[in-house]
């Protein structure tokens, strides 16, 4: 216990350890020199907390959006969760995440090396995160022991190991490289974004064609275009929750958006910085994609060749952002919309139980990678249809799964949810019962 206890405080639950661990495996089982096996470990590692960096401080910038919303909901109290509760939660059920991801992931090592499923799931965190639905979902099902340890592994087990088979193709059609598939929780989008451009769409016309006018040709420039649309996002959420709410929100010390503490910010003072943050986020994550792919997948390639052959690693989904830029800003405006749009009508209606909020990082990370996808499939037209579907799926996904997990990681869900986190939440309740 103390050994794997260590091995999922230490290693699992940080994914630049757990990366830079599979590169050095690598390196070594390629009998690398001890200066390219550090340089190549270190490069991983360092890559990884970049990525990171980037990730938080995105979060960082749209996290003042939660509050906003939940100005715009008054839910009995019997429908409101604690926002917190699923902190606790992980205190509590820490050990046995960490159980549950050893066994999962060992269970993954197997199937690679003996059967004709080759893809080893190397997203860290999503492997932890995953992890905590599926342990979540069998205490909301009553489930608790080894009980539990065994449900949660299964569950996880053919996540990590079903999901980025289904996505190889897909990927490969996108990246022109059977090197990698993805392991992200964006695997639904990814599904729906293929599905919908190729029913729908026109290949031969792709997104990454577009002929945008020269005073415009700054919207390619995914760093900048995303701030423009965070900043307008701010704006429009601001003016609907009103003034006197937008400056208690917007307006107050929020050292992460690189605000001066105890000074107060007007709405668009304060609107431009986060968009700002929002592309300082983006720029600081791609450069860390960048350094961590053009080492680990090298290093990868040693535990394919000689221990699991043709094993193929299942890598965070940054790492096709680059193979059409044009449709992921695609995706992100138009899922950004659409969502939007859909929780106005939906809450104004009165038909969500639950409070909802916007998920700008769910749309930018989940669904508009899925039109990169579709952009692959069905081109241009494939790529908006799919991103105003899945724009319109999330917020539904994230609904439904609140009352899933209600008094274990609905926060969880409520913050980072609409995607596969929803969807195995809502599942899982299903079978954790019968199990």
């Amino acid at each position: 216990m103390s050994v794997i206890n260590y091995v999922t405080t230490n290693i699992f639950k940080q994914p630049s350890l757990f990366l830079g661990l599979v590169a050095f495996i690598g390196l070594l089982v390629q009998r690398k020199s001890i200066g390219d096996v550090i340089k190549g470990t270190f490069k991983t590692i360092i890559g990884v907390i970049i990525l990171f960096k980037g990730v938080n401080i995105i979060s960082t910038a749209v996290s003042p959006l939660s509050s906003a919303f939940s100005t715009l909901y008054k839910l009995p109290e019997a429908n409101q969760f604690n926002p917190t509760g699923w902190l606790d939660f992980l205190g509590n059920y820490g050990t046995t995440i960490g159980i549950v991801i050893v066994s999962a992931f060992a269970i993954n090592l197997v199937v690679a090396r003996f059967t004709p499923i080759k893809n080893i799931f190397l997203t860290g965190h999503i492997l932890f995160w995953m992890s905590y639905i599926c342990v979540a979902v069998g205490v909301e099902a009553g489930l608790d022991g080894t009980a539990l340890t065994i449900f949660a592994t299964i569950f996880l087990a053919l996540y990590i190991i079903i999901v980025p088979a289904l996505l190889r193709p897909f990927v490969q059609k996108v990246t022109g490289t059977d090197s990698f598939t993805i392991g992200h929780s964006a695997s639904v989008f990814c599904l729906i974004g293929a599905g919908v451009g190729k029913l729908v769409g026109n290949k031969e016309k792709s997104t990454e064609d577009m002929n945008i006018p020269k005073s415009f040709e700054f919207f390619r420039d995914t760093t900048i275009a995303t701030s423009l649309i965070v900043f307008a996002v701010y704006i429009v959420v601001g003016l609907v929750i009103g003034n006197a709410s937008s400056t208690e929100i917007f307006g107050g010390a929020l050292g992460g958006i690189n605000t001066i503490p105890g000074m107060q910010y007007d709405l668009f003072t304060f609107s431009l910085m986060a968009g700002l943050t929002f592309g300082a986020g983006l720029t600081v994550l791609l450069t860390g994609v960048r350094l961590m792919l053009g080492e680990i997948i090298p290093a990868f390639k040693g535990i394919s060749d000689k221990i699991i052959p043709n094993a193929i690693p299942a890598l965070d989904i940054p790492m096709v952002f680059s193979f059409a830029p044009n449709a992921l800003l695609i995706g992100f405006v138009v899922s950004m919309i659409t969502s939007i749009l859909t929780i106005v009508l939906l809450a104004s209606t009165g038909m969500l139980a639950y409070a909802v909020i916007p998920l700008v990082v769910a749309c930018f990370f989940d669904v508009a990678p899925g039109a990169i996808f579709a952009n692959a499939t069905g081109g241009r037209r494939g790529a908006i249809i799919a991103s105003i579907v899945s724009g319109i799926l999330i917020v539904f996904f994230v609904a439904i799964s609140i009352p899933a997990v209600f008094n274990t990681a609905a926060g969880f869900n409520q913050l980072f949810g609409g995607n596969d986190f929803s969807i195995w939440s809502s599942l899982g309740s299903l079978i954790g019962k019968i199990f």
